[in-house]
């Protein structure tokens, strides 16, 4: 195989972590579209790939496949400018991505599905106020930190950044109100200021 192949849903801020990580490393890629919204993660034919019915999944090699998001930004960056090679930056951008999974991604992300990808804001409307102040707990977290850093980890760009860019920026469509943190909303744009940016349902040409 020659180049990379990325299975994925294009409204995925998973997803999108991957393909703008890849655009930016400027390595080419394949992207297999997977609509998760009609379970197509749910074929014996994805499934095959990973047994854990979620995308990304990025195909390393012929029949070589890797999951979760983060672990795959983890493989691509590896020796990279993106992934500090000091022992303790290392671990922050570690930290912060263990952070977006566990603490940012399964209220921010989730409400955005529902809301936006799913159109079904009033059928869930319970379980998204229930998870609106975790939310704001974790962009919270982040305004106080980026009050003071330019970046994440190190002052400079790393997957860390791009980790919690993807589901972040995107926040008012799970309805998250992102004024209130203007530290925050400047460190957005200082992320789309990184060159090679794409957006998170840019349809790239193929390579």
């Amino acid at each position: 195989m020659e180049i990379l192949r990325l299975y994925d849903f294009l409204p995925s801020g998973n997803g999108y972590k991957i393909r703008l990580l890849l655009t930016q490393m400027g390595m080419p890629f394949e992207r297999v579209e997977v609509n998760i919204t009609k379970n197509e993660s749910r074929t014996p034919e994805f499934l095959s790939k990973n047994p854990n019915g979620r995308i990304p999944v990025l195909e390393v090699e012929p029949g070589k496949y890797l999951a979760e998001s983060n672990a795959i930004m983890v493989y691509l960056s590896e020796g990279t400018e993106f992934l500090p090679y000091d022992r303790f930056l290392r671990a922050q951008v570690l930290q912060w991505l263990f952070f977006e999974q566990y603490s940012h991604e399964p209220y921010i992300a989730t409400s955005r599905f529902w809301i936006s990808i799913l159109g079904k804001a009033q059928e869930y409307h319970e379980a998204i106020e229930q998870k609106r102040e975790p939310g704001y707990a974790a962009l919270r977290t982040m305004e106080k930190h980026l009050s003071n850093h330019t970046f994440l980890v190190g002052e400079r760009y790393t997957i860390a950044d791009i980790s919690l860019f993807a589901y972040t920026h995107v926040a008012n469509e799970g309805g998250f109100d992102l004024t209130q943190f203007p530290a925050i909303e400047a460190w957005i744009e200082r992320v789309k200021a990184q060159p090679s940016y794409i957006s998170i349902t840019e349809e790239l040409k193929p390579w």
